[in-house]
């Protein structure tokens, strides 16, 4: 057998090998979605977002508190998390280009991507609920926030290094200090790849529910109030599907699905705002 005909076998095997395993994942997704497809979709209803929760063991009811609280806390991790992410990336890619200081940052940026979600949960318990004796929203909020931030931080990290620097160079030139420079002429070039990181690590956070067991907990009653405990949707999902009436089930089940397509299109946005980008 020659050279060649070995390679080509071993080829054949690493393909058949990868497309195998592709097909495996692949078929576990779709199984999954489409769980969550059939089961959701029967049960959902407009109820589900426009009444409260009922006592347990009655039927009917919803989960408009959940919604509510989800939305809250949701957006007070995103006022929280993007700003400090964009600025943190904006100092990596700007002021520490190239540094060693920079390349630690990132490099633990990136592992703080892959820490477990629990992990950040206990540790935003440790700092913010165990000191105040009480679970809040803002608990909820902020360890939330610490799972966008290095999200957000490598994407604008990233996305400011791919802007040519002779752009930078031609503002410099027309007397603009440097912080002009970078809001009127490296963040417009970088506006799409930022703002798709952002939408991504929202997408990232909408599904979490351990960080929010820890912090911000539950609540069975409609409340906006962010310094008590707040009702969301993921903990009530977990909840629900760990009770014991059907009806409860049946809402978790709609929940979820709808969950999945809220984040499904976050991420659907996020691509084809990059998509968008790269074609113009």
């Amino acid at each position: 057998m020659t050279r060649e005909q070995t390679r080509k076998i071993e080829n054949y095997i690493a393909l058949s090998l990868s497309g195998l395993a592709a097909l495996a994942g692949l078929f576990w997704l779709v199984f999954i979605l489409g769980d969550v497809l059939v089961h959701g979709l029967g049960a959902l209803t407009p109820d589900l977002f426009l009444k409260d929760a009922v006592p347990a063991g009655m039927t009917g009811g919803g989960l408009r508190h959940a919604f509510v609280g989800q939305l809250l806390v949701t957006l007070a991790a995103t006022l929280i998390g993007v700003p400090l992410g964009v600025l943190g990336g904006t100092f990596l890619a700007e002021y520490a280009r190239g540094t060693h200081f920079a390349r630690v940052i990132s490099i633990l940026a990136d592992i703080m991507v892959s820490v477990p979600s629990i992990v950040i949960g206990a540790f935003a318990y440790a700092i913010l609920v165990r000191p105040l004796h009480h679970f809040s929203g803002w608990a909820g909020a902020v360890a939330l926030a610490i799972i966008m931030i290095p999200v957000v931080l490598r994407t604008t990290e990233d996305m400011l290094t791919l802007v040519p620097w002779t752009i930078r160079e031609a503002a410099f030139a027309l007397g603009a200090p440097y912080y002009k420079v970078i809001i009127q002429v490296v963040y417009r070039g970088a506006a799409t790849g930022i703002l798709t990181g952002v939408i991504l690590s929202i997408a990232r956070v909408a599904g979490e529910t351990a960080p929010l067991l820890f912090t911000s907990f539950n609540n069975a009653f409609f409340s906006t109030d962010m310094n008590g405990p707040l009702a969301s949707l993921t903990v009530s999902i977990f909840q629900y599907a760990m009770g014991p009436y059907d009806d409860w089930h049946r809402q978790a089940w709609a929940a979820s699905f709808v969950i999945t397509l809220f984040i499904l299109g976050l991420t659907i946005a996020g691509r084809a705002l990059l998509k968008w980008r790269y074609k113009k």
